[in-house]
């Protein structure tokens, strides 16, 4: 007797001859078919984009110049022209820089009236402190109208081109921060706490961004024998946030897969077979009543 691997087919076929098309079962197989390639694409659609997840732990971020902070700070001073204007830098280091020019551009702004500063510059992990003032000007001028728009202001690297990053707002709480209707000679006073923080993407590409929260105050320099500035005062939170991008393992993508298409295909055989009896029982029932 020749051994026949047939034996083992779970999946018998049943003759064509002996099936029965309905419109019904034609209806649930259009609309399980549409189900089940709209599952699939969302499943497609998160294998392909990454999860982030995150951890918090004190240290430090270990790039090359973990010790230095690099700042972009962009800002508008509209009633003071732009010879008056300087950035001052301070630290408990013993840093103290007045008039800071490297790396800044002087715009004029506002019709000439006021001045608009780019700059670009780096401070240490320690408390401190980086203002916009007169104080490196010659003279003072007349008008010591400090209202101003902030830009941009960040810390650390760029976050341009990670997508996924979570809480952007957090890396530029400032961005377009409209000052201008405060008292003509006020002095403001933003109060920072810097997050440290890493973020590595799919390919091991590291950046080193930070985070950071502020409270505004405003109060009247003349008062203390001061002239007004834009002070930012900072403090360095010795918590550091790593948000790290993972990719779903391709076997859970495939056991998705499955679930899917298996679920699919079985809940509508069950409701085809559902519907396909109730109507043979209810033409009996019928044909019961005629007779």
């Amino acid at each position: 007797m020749q051994f026949d691997i047939r034996r083992f087919d779970i999946y018998r076929k049943i003759p064509k001859d002996l099936t029965q098309p309905t419109t019904t079962g034609a209806a649930i197989s259009l609309i399980c078919i549409t189900f089940i390639s709209t599952l699939l694409l969302i499943e497609l659609y998160y294998f392909i984009t990454p999860d982030v997840t995150s951890e918090l732990f004190v240290d430090v971020p270990e790039s090359g110049t973990a010790d230095r902070i690099p700042v972009h700070l962009d800002a508008t001073v509209l009633g003071i022209n732009c010879p008056f204007l300087g950035i001052d830098i301070q630290d408990d280091l013993g840093r103290h820089e007045v008039g800071f020019l490297e790396n800044t551009v002087r715009t004029p702004d506002n019709n000439g009236a006021g001045c608009r500063i780019n700059a670009t510059f780096t401070i240490a992990r320690v408390p401190g402190n980086f203002h916009i003032s007169t104080h490196s000007a010659a003279m003072q001028p007349a008008n010591a109208d400090m209202k101003h728009v902030i830009h941009d202001l960040t810390f650390g690297d760029s976050i341009r081109g990670f997508r996924q990053i979570p809480n952007r707002r957090a890396f530029h709480p400032l961005r377009r921060f409209n000052n201008t209707n405060r008292p003509n000679e006020a002095s403001h006073d933003y109060l920072m706490k810097i997050v440290p923080t890493i973020y590595e993407n799919l390919r091991g590409l590291r950046r080193y961004p930070y985070q950071f929260t502020f409270f505004y105050r405003e109060y009247t320099p003349h008062q203390h024998g001061m002239v007004p500035a834009i002070w930012f005062r900072y403090d360095i939170i010795p918590i550091t946030v790593k948000y790290t991008e993972r990719r779903q393992k391709i076997y859970a993508f495939i056991t998705s897969i499955c679930a899917v298409v298996g679920g699919s295909f079985t809940v509508a055989s069950i409701l085809d077979s559902l519907i396909f009896t109730a109507s043979e029982l209810f033409k009996k029932f019928e044909l019961g009543k005629m007779t």
